[in-house]
């Protein structure tokens, strides 16, 4: 009798034992799929296998290179591991000393930069990037992109792509190529290492469903730039009484309220600011999710108006007279 009860506790015990391995695997399983940085923010896996996380700090217009480094300090203390700059925003070295004196190592560091115009060409080109990495004096940069679609950028691209098999860069993205089908083709057609990232001009008045479905259709991850507006929105996006609702009701202001609107929309995105609240406010976007009537809320303010309407020869003629 005692040898029948001792067997049927061991059995008991066996299948408690199995249930919570069971348990614990499919937890871990979840787990092994939500990947995200250390403060919860989620990567995705671009076209070439390597991880990117989708939220990080744009440093355009950040007025000089102190004030870019301490933005970025700010950011990475805050828990940011992206950080965008570009050759044209004259801030790259302020974001290489950023990383270097954070102590963060760097492999937990995403950084992106791009290549302005001027310096587009096959051979012109990779000397542009070793300055580029000479600037920020890193090693190797996550993502680069050419910056506008105007000038050599096919010639660029072959360097970039040489530069991706020597290890300088880890992947290549296109920006503004939402121009016309002649600059997106010209690029798509003619890379052997296809772009991995698109930035352009996105938020909830300009959802741009028309290039989403082309870089989807390209395995191409999209990014978006002045996701707030940016300042010739003055304000509107703050200002719309829909999101405006919608913060209210979950106790977060309409800036976080759009931010995670585009990450459940799937986007990466680069906010930019230089006042450390601003910065620290941004990031906290992960302890909340809005809800299917809210992402439908959102998706119908849609105009598909942009703040930022340069033509491409508008464009044309900014990059000729810019000097770097």
């Amino acid at each position: 009798m005692k040898t029948t009860i001792i067997k049927l506790k061991m059995n008991t015990l066996k299948k408690v034992l199995l249930s919570a391995l069971l348990i614990c695997g499919s937890i871990c399983v979840l787990n092994a799929q939500e990947k995200t940085t250390t403060a919860g923010v989620p990567l995705v896996t671009l076209n070439n296998g390597v991880q990117m996380p989708r939220f990080g700090l744009g440093t355009f217009l950040q007025g000089s290179n102190e004030i870019c480094k301490q933005s970025c300090l700010t950011a990475l203390k805050a828990g940011y591991r992206h950080i965008d700059t570009a050759h044209a925003y004259q801030d790259e070295e302020g974001v290489g000393q950023a990383v270097k004196e954070s102590g963060i190592p760097r492999e937990e560091i995403w950084i992106t930069s791009k290549l302005w115009p001027t310096e587009y060409g096959e051979g012109k080109t990779m000397k542009a990037i070793d300055e580029m990495l000479e600037r920020m004096q890193l090693d190797y940069i996550d993502l680069l992109y050419v910056h506008q679609p105007v000038g050599d950028f096919v010639g660029a691209w072959k360097d970039m792509e040489k530069a991706v098999k020597i290890g300088k860069v880890r992947a290549l993205g296109i920006s503004n190529f939402d121009a016309n089908d002649e600059v997106w083709n010209a690029i798509i057609d003619s890379a052997t290492i296809k772009p991995a990232v698109l930035q352009i001009e996105c938020h909830p008045y300009a959802q741009r469903l028309k290039m989403r479905k082309k870089a989807a259709a390209a395995g191409i991850q999209m990014e978006c730039w002045f996701p707030l507006g940016g300042a010739m929105s003055n304000g509107a996006l703050l200002k719309d009484p829909v999101i405006k609702k919608i913060a209210s009701a979950h106790g977060k202001s309409p800036a976080q309220v759009i931010l995670r609107w585009h990450i459940q929309e799937g986007f990466s995105v680069i906010p930019g600011a230089t006042n450390p609240d601003y910065i620290k406010e941004n990031i906290q976007i992960f302890d909340f999710q809005l809800t299917d009537e809210e992402m439908q809320q959102m998706r119908s303010l849609n105009k598909e108006k942009r703040f930022f309407n340069a033509t491409l020869e508008d464009v044309e003629r900014m990059v000729w007279g810019t000097k770097l």
